[in-house]
């Protein structure tokens, strides 16, 4: 049975995914970490979320250097840290052999330049890059399963992707337009950090990052073409609803646009292709991504659901991990 590590732990994605290792009959949760000056080192995860108790009454490491020699014996290591962190963890890991699945942005695009424009930092490994495996678990299965650092997808191009790939696998936008993406996230996906742009009181409906959110270019990338994003946040707790508008080729009939769905996702139990638009409260605690799509004329609109905690960070995390470790890829999620 693989031993897996969580770092970074405290954290709404590392609690949710610290449950679901917990719960996991193949994985054994051997450690969980936070960092050196964390003010959550000491004491038992089942503290700062109580509905764990019982459960994962686990405590928090710090991560010392002690501690983090302790956890490069692991076969497994879920990073849920700032991308900057999990940068300059990740190597460390790897070279000595444990699979790595970070949930970060720190591996995402393999392009050094990306993470100085939109993250801010200069890559330390940039022999890394060209390693990573983008962990869109549906579309990269195959690659996952081979590789020893997988870069999870994010919750807003999880989102985004799950609903484009299909179309434009098919060659159905048309060509030199640009998908919009409206898309809404509840304030779990801020982070558990207390400002008063996330707090509960403060939040109504507002967009932010435009034209700068670091997802755009990731969506872009990983879709082979440009698309215009506006992420909004919600007063809600978690998921994420986004509205994809989309111009059709010529050749988009209504039969081609199903079959490129079907083709996509037949078979693949965490995608739901519905019958009525998805909505926030049907996937909220659920791995799933719920898809609906319509049309009129040139003009497609699709509508994509993720919980941003499940889909889009821990469940997809696991998800991955099942695939590289050999094991059902829906163990312990479904």
């Amino acid at each position: 049975m693989p031993n897996a590590v969580i770092i970074g732990a405290s954290g709404y994605a590392g609690a949710v995914l610290a449950e679901l290792v917990a719960h996991h009959p193949e994985f054994s949760l051997a450690g969980l970490y936070v960092s050196e000056n964390s003010l959550d080192a000491g004491k038992k995860l089942s503290e700062l979320y109580p509905h764990l108790l019982g459960t994962v009454d686990d405590v928090l490491k710090p991560l010392t250097p002690e501690n983090l020699a302790e956890a490069h014996k692991a076969d497994a290591v879920f990073l849920c840290t700032a991308h900057k962190v999990s940068a300059e963890l990740a190597g460390g890991f790897y070279d000595r052999g444990v699979k790595v699945f970070d949930l970060s942005g720190a591996f995402r695009v393999p392009e050094p330049e990306f993470y100085e424009k939109y993250y801010g930092f200069t890559h330390p490994r940039l022999d890394l890059l060209p390693k990573a495996v983008y962990g869109l678990a549906e579309w990269n299965h195959d690659e996952i399963a081979k590789t020893d650092l997988v870069a999870v997808a994010g919750c807003y191009p999880t989102a985004s992707l799950t609903a484009l790939k299909p179309l434009e696998e098919a060659g159905l936008i048309k060509s030199g337009s640009m998908p919009i993406i409206n898309a809404v996230s509840g304030v779990t996906g801020s982070g558990r950090k207390a400002t008063m742009t996330n707090s509960f009181c403060e939040v109504s409906l507002a967009p932010y990052g435009v034209f700068r959110h670091r997802h755009r270019p990731e969506i872009s990338y990983h879709l082979g073409q440009k698309v215009l994003f506006q992420p909004h946040l919600g007063c809600f707790r978690r998921g994420i609803l986004a509205t994809i508008y989309v111009e059709l080729a010529g050749n988009a009939s209504d039969e081609a646009i199903t079959a490129a769905y079907h083709r996509a996702y037949d078979g693949k139990r965490l995608v739901r292709l519905t019958d009525r638009w998805p909505s926030v409260l049907g996937v909220a605690g659920t791995p799933y991504v719920d898809v609906h799509f319509e049309r009129e004329g040139e003009e497609l609109i699709v509508v994509s659901a993720i919980d941003n905690l499940m889909k889009g960070a821990s469940a997809q995390a696991l998800q991955c991990a099942n695939i590289r470790f050999g094991f059902s890829e829906y163990e312990g999620i479904l």
